[in-house]
């Protein structure tokens, strides 16, 4: 297969949302405390997770206990995700979490920033340390002892354990998503997102 058929297969779907009129009576219950975009659609990344609903139904709360119940505050919350996402090549995900980011007070210039990595100029000494714990988790699964003694000069036990189950959570997600294929939902863009993502900083 040429290079050019390789990257037209990646970028198609493997596995489409599931549509409404083949949801069962599980998935409508399930589906129906889902969060949903304006207009009422359910995101992409739901409808086909469902697929699995006995996952899924362990999943949601799960990922709604990071998301929404979490100890970290938001922004810092959103730079972990987004940095993540860059580093997994994540297109979805990146795309989800820019409104959630922006709306946390993350900056179009963190947003460049994010990109770029620890080395990237502006960041405080406590985003700097949470980039390099991205990164770390990312390459070596697992935070270096002098990442770990830095941010337990900022956080508590609890919140340390959610840095890095937070960093895991969204490395599983964009494993779904990158190997399903999932396409990102209308009204959802990609501002700021780089290909080559696990080339990081």
């Amino acid at each position: 297969m040429s290079e050019r058929h390789e990257l037209d297969a990646q970028t198609r779907p493997r596995l489409m949302p599931l549509p409404e009129e083949h949801w069962d009576a599980r998935a409508r219950k399930l589906l129906a405390v889902a969060p949903r975009d304006p207009g009422g659609r359910v995101p992409n990344i739901f409808t086909t997770l469902v697929r699995h609903p006995d996952l899924y139904e362990q999943f949601m709360p799960f990922g709604g206990q990071l998301l929404r119940r979490g100890r970290l505050p938001e922004r810092l919350r959103e730079l972990l995700i987004l940095r993540t996402s860059r580093n997994t090549g994540a297109r979805y995900e990146w795309g989800r979490h820019l409104p959630l980011a922006k709306a946390a007070g993350v900056t179009d210039a963190d947003i460049d920033r994010i990109t770029e990595g620890t080395e990237a100029h502006g960041w405080t000494d406590l985003e700097e340390h949470l980039m390099r714990a991205a990164d770390e988790l990312h390459s070596d699964a697992r935070l270096s002892e002098a990442t770990w003694e830095a941010l337990a000069g900022y956080f508590d036990d609890a919140e340390l354990i959610e840095i890095v189950m937070l960093v895991g959570q969204y490395h599983m997600v964009a494993f779904f998503l990158n190997t399903a294929g999932v396409e990102l939902d209308p009204g959802f863009e990609r501002m700021g997102f780089t290909e080559g993502g696990r080339n990081h900083a």
